[in-house]
């Protein structure tokens, strides 16, 4: 179990973070950015799994700026709330929050990025954009595709399923060609595939991207 913490960005906004110390030998620091559902118990267990294998994590309340503390389930209803919510936030602010968790954290080595959802966007603009990112990982990101052609400061992979109906693998094929060099997954999946609290949940795929994520990471962090 980790805990909650308040960090401060450089606007000044006061955001809250969960913390997850590493229980195993310390691989490196680790920001996880959450999906549309904020900061829920779902991001809270992912977080907890990568201390386990020995990452520092920390996961930024993204959604602070709006409405502090808010989350939402995988219901109908979560799934309007989470969109509604994320609606109002901007990229640029979402930016200065990550940046915030970066800095926190970075003095323990080399820093990684993993994000989900909108943070799996946010996981590519933090590679494009942020400072002391050493690699950046992006799950299901669909707004990567309004972002193309930033040059990227640091080493990306991304993960997609394949039948994601809200990223078309045409969608996907644009990325591939404005950044031919990065490793680009597609798995066996709809939005979601990773997430074990969800009906979209593939355990072989998440299994799959969780396999190469950890491989990138030790290529790029250790």
């Amino acid at each position: 179990m980790g805990e909650m913490i308040v960090l401060q960005a450089a606007d000044g906004h006061r955001l809250s973070a969960y913390c997850a110390s590493p229980t195993a030998p310390l691989v490196a620091p680790l920001v996880v950015l959450h999906e549309f559902f904020g900061l829920n118990s779902h991001i809270r267990n992912v977080a907890d799994r990568y201390a386990a294998l020995g990452y520092d994590v920390i996961v930024p309340g993204l959604f602070d700026r709006i409405e502090p503390g808010v989350n939402f389930d995988y219901s109908p209803e979560g799934i309007e709330g989470g969109r509604r919510m994320r609606a109002q936030v901007q990229p640029a602010d979402s930016l200065l929050d990550t940046q915030a968790a970066i800095d926190h954290v970075k003095s323990r080595g080399k820093l990684g990025i993993i994000g989900y959802c909108w943070g799996g966007t946010l996981a590519f603009l933090s590679a494009t954009r942020l400072a002391a990112v050493a690699c950046s990982v992006g799950y299901y990101g669909s707004q990567i595709v309004d972002y193309l052609g930033e040059p990227l400061k640091a080493p990306l992979m991304l993960h997609f399923g394949d039948t994601d109906a809200s990223i078309p693998l045409s969608d996907v094929e644009r990325i591939r060609s404005a950044y031919p060099d990065i490793p680009v997954h597609i798995h066996p999946g709809r939005h979601g595939f990773n997430c074990d609290e969800r009906a979209n949940f593939v355990p072989e795929s998440s299994a799959a991207a969780l396999k190469l994520s950890l491989a990138f990471f030790a290529k790029h962090l250790t």
